[in-house]
């Protein structure tokens, strides 16, 4: 992908399903735009008019449906074009973009939940992509309460929440790993506490990033 000129800034809110991330994300999202900064808020899979149709194969349906590589494709081909479409471009505007889920997603629920697949998702990634997030916020929760509020949800979109308990507490583990991996880019904050508390770190770390 070639290179744009870039003056905004790139956030991505990461956690399992039911972890708060969503409603987090949209919350920062008000808050920056209260402060007076220009803001995206976006989401994976998903952001532009063909990721979105992309979504809709990967979310809904039996757990089986897809191979694990068949899934990276998809989750692959939808960033490309929430990249193209959306992100660059908010990114050379100058906009803070907020997104729930990135790439580090496609590493759990492809790269390490359904097979050993992380190679190949960085392998993509880097061939597709090229572009991590400046910061990453991980929302981390216990996998059984954030099972219990994902399921809770209902919808059409609980492909992966069928996978159950198990693959929850497999993608915790990951995020957390992740997190140590890189360092500089995460920030993990306990989601296990009221969305007024969370809210609060979240602001105050992405307030000190953007200085």
């Amino acid at each position: 992908m070639t290179d744009a000129p870039r003056t905004g800034y790139f956030i991505s809110f990461e956690g399992i399903d039911g972890s708060g991330k969503s409603t987090q994300a949209q919350r920062l999202a008000a808050a920056l735009e209260r402060a007076g900064h220009h803001t995206l808020l976006t989401r994976e899979p998903g952001g532009s008019p063909g990721a979105e149709e992309i979504r809709a194969l990967v979310l809904e349906g039996a757990p089986e449906r897809w191979s694990p590589e068949t899934e990276l494709l998809l989750f692959t081909a939808a960033r490309r074009d929430h990249m193209e479409r959306t992100i660059r471009p908010a990114l050379a505007a100058g906009k803070v973009v907020i997104c729930d889920r990135f790439a580090d997603s496609t590493r759990m629920y492809q790269g390490l939940s359904r097979g050993d697949l992380r190679a190949m998702v960085d392998a993509l990634h880097g061939l597709m992509i090229g572009q991590e997030p400046d910061l990453t916020i991980l929302i981390d929760m216990t996998p059984d309460r954030g099972l219990e509020r994902a399921l809770a949800r209902g919808g059409a979109e609980a492909r992966f929440e069928g996978f159950g308990s198990e693959l929850q507490a497999r993608i915790r583990a990951g995020f957390l790993d992740l997190a140590r991996e890189f360092p500089r880019r995460f920030v993990v904050i306990d989601g296990n506490r009221s969305i007024e508390a969370v809210s609060a770190d979240v602001l105050a770390t992405v307030k000190e990033r953007l200085g």
